[in-house]
């Protein structure tokens, strides 16, 4: 028996154990296997995966997932971390597994390849990589929501240099294969099927910095959420990287980051704001509850389609705060009111913009602040007043 076999059949015992097992309503539970490989050995490394993983993995701790964290991963450390992972998954709410680092399909079959693999030939990869199809089986039994997320579609090496071993065979081809998902079942690609995504020049990926500033964005359905992270690599990579989303959910919303505070008029909760009159003084308002470590002047460095811009955000001990971007054509100005306590924040605009609210979580370092949500993820550095 090879691998290719005995890991599908581990995955295949694995769902139907979870049937036996599963619950008759759900749990709550969430897990989620995080892998990131950069450090292969038989091709250049890749810089961002671990980075992305780390940084996955912490929001989706943030959001209650119970997370295990691969990185640099062998085939057998995959493997067993998958198979871990299946049996927590059985009978679970929601179950994800995130994977940044070489994938490839080969005559049909979407394979994602360990830091140890060599793959000199076609049929290699059924005895060095991992099956996609049988990473969809582990996170097919849930209740809610079984979530795939690849961010495995970079030019690959590997197929340069690969031999096939029947002239009729099929060669590797660029990125990923197209998939069709059933059941409560979705997979997100960096970079849609047949295209190669970017690993990025700085800590993350384009698709992993998208995501991160999306995924604990409350009040966002999970298609919606990943229709923004589609829009924010677009506009990241001028149109030259569109990931992509397979599967087909039920009418039931399904939330990651909670649902919305109040449904207006029953209106999805979608992360783009809508342009409103020029800006003007706020009046005075309720004032919302602030961390004093968070009062003062912050900023962050945030890419675009025209290179990087600067983001400025001012937060009021009364609970008001101002924005500006530079240049200003990065970002639209605008004011309102914000919420920042117990590691988490709310923002609602009353001036520059209609209708808009965003919220996350926050973590304070001395004159750093680790910050998410759509007003600008990432390291946000005070500056002098």
């Amino acid at each position: 028996m090879n691998r290719r076999d005995f890991v599908g059949g581990i995955a295949i015992a694995a769902a139907f154990a979870g049937v036996a097992a599963a619950p008759a309503a759900a749990d709550g539970r969430r897990v989620a296997l995080v892998i990131g490989n950069g450090g292969y050995r038989s091709v250049p490394a890749l810089s961002n995966p671990p980075s992305d993983a780390g940084d996955i993995a912490a929001a989706l701790k943030r959001l209650g997932f119970a997370v295990t964290l691969i990185t640099n991963a062998s085939f057998d450390e995959m493997r067993r971390g998958l198979i871990a992972f299946g049996r927590a998954a059985a009978g679970a709410d929601m179950a994800a597994v995130y994977f940044a680092g070489h994938g490839m399909e080969i005559n049909g079959d979407n394979w994602l390849i360990p830091v140890d693999a060599e793959l000199k030939r076609d049929t290699d990869a059924a005895n060095e990589a991992i099956g996609l199809q049988s990473v969809m089986l582990q996170v097919s039994n849930t209740t809610s929501l079984g979530l795939v997320i690849l961010d495995a579609c970079r030019n690959n090496p590997f197929a340069a240099k690969m031999s096939r071993s029947l002239a009729t065979r099929a060669t590797a081809g660029s990125g990923l294969g197209r998939i069709e998902p059933v059941g409560n079942v979705l997979v997100a690609y960096a970079a849609r099927d047949g295209t190669t995504a970017l690993d990025g020049d700085g800590r993350n990926s384009p698709f992993a910095a998208a995501l991160l500033r999306n995924i604990e964005t409350p009040g966002v359905e999970v298609t919606f959420m990943f229709r923004n992270v589609r829009d924010d690599v677009m506009e990241a990579t001028r149109n030259a990287q569109q990931p992509f989303v397979y599967g087909s959910l039920s009418r039931k919303a399904i939330y990651l980051a909670g649902p919305p505070a109040a449904d207006a008029g029953g209106k999805q909760a979608n992360a783009a704001p809508v342009a409103a009159a020029p800006l003007a003084s706020v009046p005075a308002t309720a004032a919302g509850v602030i961390d004093p470590a968070l009062v003062g002047t912050w900023e962050i460095m945030v890419p675009g389609g025209r290179g990087q811009s600067r983001w400025i955000w001012q937060i009021m001990a009364d609970g008001s705060y101002r924005f500006h971007a530079e240049p200003s054509r990065s970002a639209r100005a605008h004011e309102g009111t914000v919420t920042f306590a117990n590691g988490r924040w709310t923002l609602h605009a009353l001036r520059g913009l209609r209708n808009y609210s965003d919220g996350g979580s926050y973590e304070i370092h001395d004159a750093t602040a680790v910050i998410t949500g759509k007003l600008g993820t990432g390291y946000w550095k005070r500056t002098v007043d």
